[in-house]
């Protein structure tokens, strides 16, 4: 057994703990391993934890291991692959995001950190209009660029119009889960889910038995999010999941498109509202997507003309430092501290030495890209 991914595992096993807090954990601990050894009062002492938590931890640990190990079984029986958050295979798009799961599980033989990646969410009722346009957004899409990647949430509606198109379209297509991959849900959707993994894959962060509770999908909705370039709503309601999908591109300073609608068309209510709300971009064909995101070949071009040369003297560490933030074009602190191995302590005046310098700029968040 792999002693490193049942650590790795039975971190997220404990309850009150969360991404945020497991992150800041290996950030100053260093090793995933040792935060199972640490004693009480070292744990406490690091940003997000304190005295109960850190008591938390311990009394919990035991029961932790037991459930990763249980749970390694099973991913290795269905040939499942655990992404662990500094794993190279991680979808470093999500990467960038504050609250993105420390380790999410992955079954299917498409790239996560493909060139080009859309999010595709709408209401489960969607109509004929809504159903129409989405199939024809694809299809203009596909057309243009067959490597682009379709994530979605297999739910009823849009989401599984925007992944049998991509199926049809020949596109690859992620379904983001929000339970565990020892079931699908709906079940009506599980003969699309398996032609989904020969040409793409099912994603998420929970392990098995997990059930399909309602918060599980508020939750997976910021995987579909962050995982993607911008995120495109074609039908909603006033209120509802792809809504909220929206909201956290939003908050991730990611594009954000919308179909309009008639006025009177209750589920062209919400894509309505966010264009009037200046909260995203209005979408009649695909190429209003392309010229947004860049996806035209003029535009192409013009980027890669646009690439920079540093002539600034670095340190060894900074450059390393630069090497890792080109390699993922952005970076987010903690994937910095484990990376170069020092604790954010140490690493956050060196960061900010190099934003004197002008060789990188801080973004919200506390990630870092190249300038």
């Amino acid at each position: 057994m792999d002693n490193k991914l049942l650590y790795q595992i039975a971190i997220t096993q404990i309850k009150g703990l969360g991404s945020i807090n497991s992150k800041n954990l290996l950030a100053y601990v260093g090793d995933i391993e040792e935060i199972f050894h640490q004693k009480s009062h070292i744990l406490q002492k690091i940003p997000g934890i304190g005295i109960l938590l850190s008591k938390s931890i311990l009394e919990q640990k035991d029961a932790a291991l037991e459930k990763a190990t249980k749970e390694i079984q099973f991913i290795t029986k269905h040939g499942i692959t655990p992404l662990f958050y500094t794993d190279k295979n991680y979808p470093e798009r999500l990467k960038e995001c504050p609250d993105a799961p420390i380790l999410l599980y992955y079954k299917g033989n498409t790239n996560l950190n493909t060139q080009k990646t859309l999010a595709i969410v709408g209401t489960r009722n969607a109509t004929e209009y809504g159903k129409t346009m989405c199939t024809q957004l694809i299809k203009e899409l596909a057309n243009n660029h067959p490597d682009l990647c379709i994530i979605s949430g297999l739910a009823y509606g849009i989401d599984i119009c925007a992944h049998k198109e991509a199926l049809h379209m020949h596109l690859p297509t992620v379904a983001v889960l929000g339970h565990g991959l020892d079931r699908i849900y709906p079940a009506q959707h599980a003969t699309i889910a398996k032609k989904i993994l020969t040409s793409g894959g099912l994603l998420t962060e929970f392990p098995s038995e997990t059930n399909a509770d309602k918060p599980n999908f508020v939750r997976r909705n910021r995987i579909i999010a962050g995982t993607t370039d911008a995120t495109l709503i074609v039908e909603s309601a006033a209120r509802g999941g792809a809504i909220i999908t929206t909201e956290i591109a939003n908050s991730y300073n990611r594009d954000v498109f919308a179909v309009p609608g008639k006025c009177t068309d209750e589920w062209s209510v919400g894509c309505n509202n966010l264009i009037k709300q200046h909260k995203a971009a209005l979408v009649n064909s695909a190429s209003d997507i392309e010229y947004i995101m860049g996806w035209t070949k003029e535009q192409t071009s013009q980027k890669i003309e646009q690439q920079q040369s540093l002539f600034v003297d670095l340190s060894d560490t900074e450059q390393e430092i630069i090497t890792i933030i080109k390699q993922n074009k952005v970076v987010h602190i903690d994937v910095l501290a484990i990376k170069i191995s020092k604790s954010i302590k140490d690493l956050s005046p060196i960061l900010l030495s190099m934003e004197f310098k002008g060789v990188i700029k801080c973004l919200p968040g506390n990630i870092y890209s190249v300038v």
